[in-house]
C-alpha cells in the first residue's frame, strides 16, 4: 500500500478501534496495538512505514513521543509524591543506572552482542514507559502509593533512559573517531541544561501568560502545543533526543502552577496522547522486519528472562532499602517494568545509524528492543491485576460509589450499598454531618470534594460511579460536571429534577452540565429528607427463577422506586442510566419505597387481600428484615477502610 493518505486514515482507524476492544475486553490497550502492527507490517506486508513516510519518519516519531511525554509531565503534581519521594528518587537515581550497566552486560554475555551495541541497548531498556503504565494503571486498581510510585517512574524515566542512550550512542561515535571527546562532554552538559533551564522557564512563563489572562482561551492548547514541539526540536539541535527531557520538566513545571484551565488542557491533551499512542505503536511495529524478528534465537529468550527476573528486580531490591514502601510494594514495583514507545522509536534511530556505521548487530538491537517490549506488554499486562490482587494492593475488588452530601438519606444509601459489599465512601465538608456517618459506620472523607487536596487524597480509581447529593443542586451539577470527564459522564448522578430539555423554564440548567437524575422523575434534597422522616428506607432484593423482575414490581408497595441493582459479577448498574434496562435473575435490586404496612393496609381495605395473606407477607418481610439485619452485622465486623 502506497497511498500515505490512505496509511495514514487506516493507522488511525485501527489505532482508536483498538482502543476501544480493548477497553471492552478489559485488557491493555497495547496488547492489541502491537498484534495490529504485526499483521499490518512483518506478516502480511500491507505496509512499511519507515519506508512509505521516508525523511519524515523520524522527525514525526520523535515530536510524538515528546508531546506523550508532555502530557505525562503534566499529571506529576509534587503533592501527590510526598508518601513516595524517597522511592522514586531511589529508583530513577539509583536503581536505573543499576539496570542499564546489568541489562547492558547480559546482552553481551547471554545475548552475544558487540559492547556498543550492549551499551546502548542497556540504556535504552532504563525506561519504563508511561504509554504501557497509563493503560495498565487504569485497569489494575491499584492502590495511591504503588500507583504513585510506578506512574512517577515511568514518566521520568522515560527521559532519562532516551539520555543515557543518547550519551552511550555519541560516546560509541567518539570512539570511532566520528565525534571529538571535549565537544560530547560539553554539548552533553549545554544541552542538560537547556533541557532543565529551558523547560522551567518556558513552562513558567506559559503558566504566568496563561494565569494572567495574556493569552485567550482558544489559543491556550494552540500555543501549549506549539511549544511542545518547538522546545523539543531546539533542544534536539544541541543534542539529538535531549528535547524529550526538556518537555517532561515543562510538564512537571505547568502541573505544578495554580492555572485555572489546567483541567481542560490536560483532557487535550490526554486525547492526542491518546491519537499519538494508538498510531505511533502500530507505526513502530509494522516498521519492523521479518527478517530482524526471524534473526532472533534462543539468546533473546534468556536475555528475556534474566532482565524481567534478576536484573529488574535486583536493582528495585537494592535501591529501595530503607526507602519507607514495605515488601509487598518493593515485590510489585520489582515486577512491573513494560517498556514502550520511547525504547522501540530510539533503538529504531540509533540501530539504523549502527549499520551505517558498520556494527554488524546494530539491527539486533531492534529486534530485542522488541522482544522485550512485547514480552513485558503480555506478561506485566495481564499479571499486574492479579499480582495486586494476591499482595493486598488493589484500591478495590468491585466497583466502588461515591457519595457526595452527607445525610440521612445519603447514609442510609451507603448502609444499604456497604451491607451488599459494594465499597461507598461519603464526602462532605461539615463535620457534623460526616459524624453521623461515621457513627453510622460508613467510610467517609472529610473536605472540600472539589479541592486540590481532594483531587491528590482521594483515589478516584476506586469509584465507577458518583452521586452528589447535597442540599444544593447547582452545586451537585457542579460536582457532576468535574468529575464526569473522570468517572464518565453516563456514570455521575445527582438528587433533585435538573430541569433540563424542552419544556424547562429560565431556571433549568443547560443539558451540558450536571449528572443524571437519580430519580425519575427527580426529588429534590427536601422532598427525600421528609421521606426518610416518613419511614422510607432501602431495601435489597435478589431476583431468583421463581422471584422475578416482574413479582419483584408487584409485590413493591406503591411508590417505590427501584435506584439501581448489582450484577452477580459486582458491577453497578443505575436505573435512570440511559440504556441501562432491566435486571436479570440473580441480580440484588435496591430500591427506595415506603413501609411495606401501607400497601398491606391498603390492599385489606379495597378487599384485594385477606388477613391470612396479609400475616404471610407481615411474615415474609421480617425475614427480609431479619436477613437484611445479619447482612449488616456481618458488614460492620470488618474492619472500615
Amino acid at each position: 500500500m502506497h497511498d500515505l493518505a490512505l496509511q495514514l486514515a487506516l493507522i488511525g482507524v485501527a489505532g482508536i478501534a483498538s482502543q476501544w476492544v480493548a477497553w471492552r475486553l478489559r485488557i491493555p490497550a497495547i496488547v492489541i496495538l502491537f498484534l495490529v502492527g504485526l499483521i499490518f507490517g512483518p506478516l502480511t506486508g500491507l505496509m512499511n512505514p519507515r519506508v512509505d513516510f521516508g525523511e519524515l519518519y523520524t522527525p514525526l516519531v520523535s515530536t510524538a513521543v515528546a508531546i506523550i511525554l508532555f502530557e505525562g509531565g503534566l499529571t506529576l503534581n509534587f503533592r501527590e509524591i510526598r508518601e513516595t519521594s524517597t522511592a522514586v528518587r531511589r529508583i530513577v537515581l539509583v536503581a536505573s543506572p543499576l539496570v542499564w550497566i546489568m541489562t547492558a552486560f547480559t546482552a553481551h554475555f547471554i545475548g552475544n552482542l558487540s559492547w556498543p551495541t550492549a551499551i546502548i541497548l542497556g540504556a535504552l531498556l532504563v525506561v519504563t514507559g508511561p504509554t504501557v503504565i497509563m493503560p495498565l494503571l487504569r485497569h489494575a486498581r491499584l492502590k495511591s502509593r504503588p500507583a504513585s510510585i510506578l506512574r512517577w517512574e515511568a514518566i521520568l524515566n522515560d527521559p532519562v533512559g532516551a539520555l543515557f542512550a543518547v550519551i552511550s550512542f555519541e560516546t560509541v561515535l567518539v570512539l570511532r573517531g566520528a565525534h571529538e571527546a571535549g565537544n560530547l562532554i560539553f554539548t552533553a552538559i549545554l544541552a542538560l541544561a537547556i533541557a532543565i533551564g529551558g523547560g522551567i522557564l518556558v513552562g513558567r512563563l506559559i503558566g504566568r501568560a496563561f494565569t494572567r489572562g495574556y493569552v485567550p482561551e482558544y489559543l491556550k492548547a494552540p500555543i501549549l502545543f506549539a511549544s511542545v514541539v518547538g522546545m523539543n526540536s531546539f533542544t534536539n539541535l544541541v543534542l539529538e533526543e535531549a528535547g524529550l527531557l526538556t518537555v517532561t520538566v515543562m510538564g512537571i513545571t505547568m502541573a505544578n502552577a495554580k492555572i485555572a484551565s489546567l483541567s481542560e488542557l490536560k483532557r487535550f491533551k490526554e486525547t492526542i496522547t491518546i491519537l499519538l499512542v494508538s498510531g505511533l505503536f502500530i507505526v513502530l511495529t509494522a516498521s519492523l522486519q521479518m527478517e530482524v524478528i526471524a534473526s532472533l534465537e534462543w539468546r533473546v529468550l534468556v536475555f528475556i528472562a534474566a532482565s524481567l527476573l534478576v536484573v529488574r528486580p535486583l536493582a528495585v531490591f537494592v535501591a529501595t532499602i530503607g526507602a519507607g514502601i514495605d515488601w509487598r510494594e518493593r515485590l510489585l514495583v520489582a515486577w512491573i517494568a513494560p517498556r514502550g514507545i520511547v525504547a522501540v522509536a530510539v533503538a529504531g534511530l540509533f540501530g539504523a545509524t549502527l549499520v551505517r556505521m558498520g556494527v554488524a548487530d546494530g539491527d539486533r538491537m531492534i529486534a530485542y528492543t522488541f522482544a522485550l517490549v512485547a514480552a513485558t506488554i503480555v506478561f506485566h499486562g495481564f499479571s499486574l491485576g492479579p499480582l495486586a490482587r494476591l499482595l493486598g494492593l488493589r484500591s478495590a475488588d468491585r466497583p466502588g460509589v461515591l457519595i457526595v452530601g452527607a445525610s440521612r438519606f445519603s447514609i442510609a444509601l451507603a448502609r444499604r450499598l456497604k451491607a451488599q459489599e459494594v465499597p461507598v465512601l461519603i464526602a462532605d465538608s461539615n463535620w457534623s454531618r460526616v459524624s453521623e456517618a461515621r457513627l453510622a459506620e460508613v467510610d467517609v472523607w472529610f473536605g472540600e470534594i472539589l479541592s486540590e487536596a481532594a483531587h491528590h487524597g482521594l483515589n478516584l480509581s476506586r469509584f465507577d460511579h458518583l452521586v452528589a447529593a447535597t442540599d444544593n443542586d447547582a452545586y451537585n451539577a457542579l460536582i457532576c460536571t468535574d468529575f464526569g470527564a473522570e468517572i464518565g459522564r453516563t456514570e455521575v448522578f445527582q438528587i433533585g429534577d435538573i430541569g433540563a430539555g424542552p419544556s424547562s423554564d429560565r431556571h433549568a440548567m443547560n443539558f451540558t452540565i450536571g449528572g443524571i437524575p437519580l430519580f425519575k422523575p427527580g426529588k429534590n434534597f427536601s422532598e427525600l429528607r421528609d421521606l426518610i422522616v416518613d419511614g422510607w428506607s432501602f431495601q435489597a432484593t435478589r431476583l431468583t427463577e421463581e422471584f422475578g423482575y416482574k413479582r419483584f414490581i408487584e409485590s413493591r408497595p406503591e411508590g417505590t422506586q427501584m435506584l439501581m441493582w448489582i450484577r452477580s459479577s459486582g458491577a453497578v448498574v443505575f436505573a435512570s442510566a440511559e440504556g441501562s434496562g432491566q435486571p436479570d435473575t440473580g441480580d440484588t435490586v435496591i430500591a427506595f419505597g415506603p413501609p411495606r404496612q401501607e400497601r398491606e393496609q391498603e390492599k385489606i381495605v379495597k378487599g384485594t387481600m385477606t388477613e391470612r395473606e396479609a400475616r404471610a407477607e407481615k411474615a415474609r418481610k421480617t425475614s427480609e428484615e431479619v436477613s437484611g439485619r445479619a447482612e449488616e452485622a456481618a458488614s460492620r465486623s470488618e474492619p472500615i477502610a
